[in-house]
């Protein structure tokens, strides 16, 4: 066994999700991923169990990690209740931490997500906030979302929101001393050393790859090739 794979083994989602895999292919059958996209958790599973860091390290710098939804479906069809989601994010986690994330497209998305979600977290208080979303980033939402987005407080007003207002309701503004309490929050749990770590991480790359971070955020953003579909 190797070090890569003593690291995962240290991750409580991989001592809760692999016990006994007898690799029946049934987590592989039931999931919608593997629908889609060319991704076998079977093959994950069966590639952590052996605990060989060669192939360890090729999985945490791969897209394939990137692509399971966490739905576990998995753990629920199991007949030995592995969760082979669990040791996904075992992987992800691994990988965001060692900067392999950066070395495969799906898992340099990590740094557009992680930029918007986590800053109207510590922004606004939300994962997901009005002012921050773009239709032109979101054309598939239709025209209907657009007009929304150029009527947001007439909208929520209607709807019963308090959109940026004191008080109780929804989208109501959280005071400071909430959003610095969110703050405090990351500090302690690793979250802001983790969007550190992602940041650096995205900038070398950037630099890899001849872009400005604004050049990176938008292609990272955008850019989907079709290498990762299951088109057979």
């Amino acid at each position: 066994m190797g070090k890569l794979y003593d690291m995962l083994r240290e991750d409580y989602r991989v001592k809760e999700g692999l016990k006994t895999c007898i690799n029946c292919g049934t987590c592989t059958a039931i999931c919608p991923a593997a629908e889609f996209y060319r991704y076998d958790p079977r093959k994950i599973v069966d590639t952590v169990q052996r605990g060989d860091d060669e192939e360890i390290e090729k999985l945490l710098k791969s897209d394939v990690i990137w692509y399971c939804g966490e739905c576990m479906s998995c753990l629920t069809r199991c007949p030995r209740k592995n969760g082979p989601g669990l040791v996904i994010m075992a992987l992800r986690n691994l990988s965001a931490k060692l900067g392999y994330f950066a070395e495969s497209e799906k898992g340099r998305q990590l740094y557009p997500l992680t930029k918007i979600m986590t800053g109207n977290i510590l922004n606004y208080g939300y994962c997901i906030y009005p002012d921050t979303f773009s239709w032109e980033d979101h054309v598939e939402a239709g025209p209907v979302w657009k007009w929304h987005t150029e009527h947001f407080e007439d909208s929520f007003a209607r709807q019963g929101g308090n959109y940026k207002g004191k008080g109780p309701g929804a989208l109501r503004a959280i005071p400071q001393e909430d959003l610095d309490e969110l703050q405090n929050i990351f500090d302690v749990t690793g979250a802001t050393e983790r969007i550190e770590t992602i940041e650096k991480y995205s900038k070398a790359k950037a630099e890899e790859m001849g872009m400005t971070m604004d050049e990176y955020y938008r292609h990272t953003f955008e850019h989907c090739s079709d290498k990762h579909f299951n088109n057979d």
